[in-house]
């Protein structure tokens, strides 16, 4: 069950980053296009966005398809931590956008460079809209469904374009009235939106890489289930590694020594199957038996 699991989460993760690229590539196009025409700063800004999100979509494609390699000599764990890898890449690739964008827009702003109004620029931005939101609806979704950090930055950044294009929507109406400052102010609105956004990535990319210990709430279960089995007198050296998205787990269990070797041993067997059916994040739970003097206990 868990393996079609898997196979459906990178099946329609691929998916998800199709679309994303083929959308990508559309708004690419219509942006780049009117916004050069009518020079408009916030348009093209939004233009080198959708560049950055074709790329954002490409890595999301490629590192899906190598985490969803099964372990093998090499990688006996598999290949689940190429969804970090490439989420950080993502990231750093996206902030470095952010830049460019931060610096033109200051530029735009220090010069008062003006742009033409055009009704087409009413109209990218309405389709722009439309195409991101729907695109979020579905990542966020599929990020919610599966916890996958490349589709949750994915997810992200569709809403963050959806606010970004929505202020460059008010920047257009906006020189109708002769107000222009807004266009600048609007690619530093969206510069400054993306660091923030992609910063946040590339430090929950980088905690994952690091092994970071999985989070005290999860762990908590994970003692709450130990301690349905009262056979278990103590624990102790519990460990946890990431793995992909999900957590290798070790720990050491005490049970009664007068207990027989297949009995003690049952009962880890039976608590590592339990954990990893009640806890969806943990991919593999190692328990390892010690046997303690009970009579030495209770006193």
């Amino acid at each position: 069950m868990k393996l079609d699991r898997e196979e459906k989460k990178f099946k329609d993760i691929k998916l998800a980053s199709i679309f994303g690229i083929v959308g990508n590539i559309f708004l690419l196009i219509i942006k780049a296009i009117v916004g050069f025409i009518t020079n408009s700063q916030a348009m093209i800004a939004d233009s080198v966005n959708s560049a950055g999100d074709i790329l954002s979509s490409v890595m999301t494609y490629v590192g899906n398809r190598i985490a969803s390699k099964p372990g093998d000599d090499d990688h006996n764990l598999g290949h689940g931590k190429a969804e970090y890898i490439y989420s950080m890449l993502i990231s750093i690739a996206m902030i470095a956008t952010a830049l460019i964008i931060l610096k033109d827009s200051i530029f735009v702003i220090i010069n008062s460079q003006k742009y033409t109004f055009s009704i087409w620029l009413v109209i990218v931005c309405l389709i722009t809209i439309i195409t991101k939101f729907c695109l979020f609806l579905y990542t966020y979704g599929l990020s919610k469904k599966y916890n996958n950090l490349l589709i949750k930055a994915n997810s992200k950044d569709h809403m963050c374009d959806c606010f970004v294009t929505g202020a460059n929507l008010i920047s257009c109406l906006l020189t109708l009235v002769g107000i222009y400052i807004f266009d600048g102010i609007v690619g530093i609105g969206i510069s400054l939106w993306m660091l923030i956004t992609y910063v946040k990535i590339f430090i929950e990319s980088y905690h994952v890489l690091m092994d970071k210990a999985m989070d005290e709430k999860t762990k908590e279960l994970v003692y709450e289930i130990v301690k349905e089995h009262k056979e278990i007198i103590k624990t102790n050296h519990f460990n946890s590694t990431p793995v992909g998205y999900k957590y290798q787990i070790s720990l050491t269990i005490f049970v009664d020594g007068n207990l027989s070797t297949f009995e003690s041993h049952d009962i880890a067997n039976r608590l590592e199957k339990e954990i990893i059916k009640r806890i969806d994040s943990i991919y593999l739970a190692v328990i390892h038996v010690n046997p303690v003097d009970v009579k030495k206990t209770k006193k």
